[in-house]
């Protein structure tokens, strides 16, 4: 019985070799549309689709392949007499061979101007319909979806051919692939239906690389990305200086890019373990990153640091000057390159921060299932708040208060933030009552603390978080409010002629 391989693909890297090599091996070559040409221009005799169907194809190409004397060929089990004896009777020979890749579909809807009618289009239908016949009987049938697949097979073909084990990794291939295939036309179809949770929630991820392990050394971890993902973003960095990730780098860098977006002046953002160590804005990036620097010099060593401009010499010199992990920016200067790609280990992250965008969903695993919300993206203006207290809060205090209230959003909670002039000065995170995590703020800020404002991720549930406030020297305090005991904080503010205001919006971070 002669062999026979049929091959159906969008992206046509490498396909002609792939295809002279099984001419060479004897297998009879199956084809449609723009395959079928380009088998045909490179000289191979290949036979149209409709000449085994007998069937011409039909809806401007929707309906080809869609057809017993294919189906028929790709699901047959060899070694089932009956299986056989209908193929004869029918006169159908069957297919050893699949090489099949799917339209397009991410492509098409990454396009800015893509219409619904064009992404549907580009939905394929008898493609994974092939690959999925051909993948479950994959014990008499090869499927081939990926074209860097194509030598390991064809040489494995030309050595004996491929054992039961080679065919079954090739059909779980297959099976990831349409699987990633239909979740990305299941979420192109609840983003277009306004759909935010629904009865299934399908996501898909591509592979990014693999790590040297996870938070731990005994640990093991791998990095992925949302295949159509185009905001500023770790996954979409590109890496133009130093070692590999690791997994804690990952954390850490996505941590510290998103802190550094919420804000539009020129600004650095230093994290140690998902938390802001220091936040600075300046009217320069190497004045933001000098307020970053001091406003906790101890804690930045061995830290990732995030810019919002480019680094030029003068920065990169300060950067220099320091172990860091990792420096994230939406660029460097030639020469901040050749200062700090002087350090071999220091990774350098190039992220344009024109895409920046926090919108979408944030997903959380729990043992058994996952948490699935919006992502907090709610901002406050002066308008938003809500003056409590019989003091107002300044300019200079209002203007702190509102560059506190973004950074605490990002600290563990219970978070409170210290800060003044444009520059934290304490940071309490993620401690397991609130006037805990006011002491350690207030502790780092020292001195500092007297005429600096305080913010808080969540209500005073009482007043003792005020009176250490005070006692420290803050003049204004930023909170959400809504506890029942609002009256007893807005008291003490009174007593000690602290100006609070509250957001009405609070900022947990679990």
């Amino acid at each position: 019985m002669k062999k026979r391989a049929l091959l159906s693909v969008s992206d046509k890297s490498n396909v002609v070799d792939f295809a002279k090599g099984l001419d060479r091996l004897g297998y009879e070559l199956v084809s449609t549309g723009g395959t079928l040409r380009t088998l045909q221009e490179a000289g191979l005799s290949a036979v149209p689709v409709s000449d085994v169907t007998k069937f011409d194809e039909i809806l401007d190409g929707r309906v080809k392949t869609l057809h017993p004397n294919i189906h028929g060929g790709l699901l047959a089990k060899r070694d089932e007499d009956g299986h056989l004896k209908q193929l004869e009777e029918r006169g159908i020979d069957p297919i050893d061979i699949v090489v099949v890749n799917l339209y397009p579909f991410k492509q098409t809807i990454d396009q800015p101007e893509v219409t619904e009618a064009t992404a549907i289009e580009n939905i394929d239908i008898g493609g994974p319909t092939m690959l999925r016949a051909a993948a479950k009987n994959f014990r008499d049938v090869t499927v081939v979806v990926d074209p860097d697949d194509y030598q390991q097979v064809l040489e494995k073909l030309e050595h004996g051919g491929l054992q039961v084990d080679d065919r079954k990794q090739l059909a779980a291939k297959v099976f990831r692939h349409t699987a990633n295939y239909d979740a990305m036309i299941a979420g192109y179809f609840s983003e277009i239906t306004e759909e935010t949770a629904p009865e299934t929630y399908t996501v898909t991820y591509e592979k990014v690389q693999s790590l040297r392990y996870g938070e731990n050394p005994h640990q093991s971890a791998a990095f992925y990305k949302q295949p159509n993902g185009k905001s500023a973003s770790i996954a979409n960095a590109e890496q133009l200086h130093g070692k590999e990730l690791s997994y804690n780098n990952i954390q850490d860098a996505n941590a510290a890019l998103e802190m550094v977006l919420e804000y539009e002046g020129p600004t650095a953002v230093a994290v140690k373990h998902m938390n802001p160590c220091g936040i600075g804005v300046g009217k320069t990036i190497g004045g933001a990153f000098h307020k970053a620097y001091q406003a906790d010099p101890v804690s930045i060593f061995g830290g990732i640091v995030a810019l919002n401009r480019e680094v030029d010499r003068a920065t990169a010199e300060q950067l220099k000057e320091i172990f860091l992990e990792i420096v994230i920016a939406p660029s460097f200067s030639d020469e901040a390159m050749e200062l700090l790609t002087e350090k071999k280990n220091i990774r350098l992250l190039k992220i344009p921060m024109e895409t920046a965008g926090n919108n979408g969903q944030k997903v959380v695993s729990v043992t058994g299932g996952l948490l699935v919300q919006d992502v907090d993206s709610g901002q406050v203006t002066e308008q938003d708040l809500t003056v409590a207290t019989s003091r107002k809060p300044n300019e200079q205090e209002m203007k702190d208060l509102l560059f506190a209230w973004k950074a605490v959003k990002h600290v563990k909670s219970n978070a409170i933030v210290v800060a003044n002039q444009d520059q934290t000065l304490g940071v309490g995170a993620g401690q397991m009552n609130r006037v805990g995590a006011a002491k350690i703020a207030l502790e780092q800020a020292g001195e500092q603390a007297k005429g600096a404002v305080m913010a808080s991720d969540a209500f005073f549930p009482m007043p003792d978080t005020v009176e250490i406030a005070a006692r420290a020297g803050i003049t204004a305090i930023i909170q959400p409010g809504g506890s029942k005991r609002d009256e007893d904080s807005i008291k003490a503010c009174d007593e000690h002629g602290i100006a609070m205001v509250f957001t009405g919006m609070r900022h947990f971070k679990h």
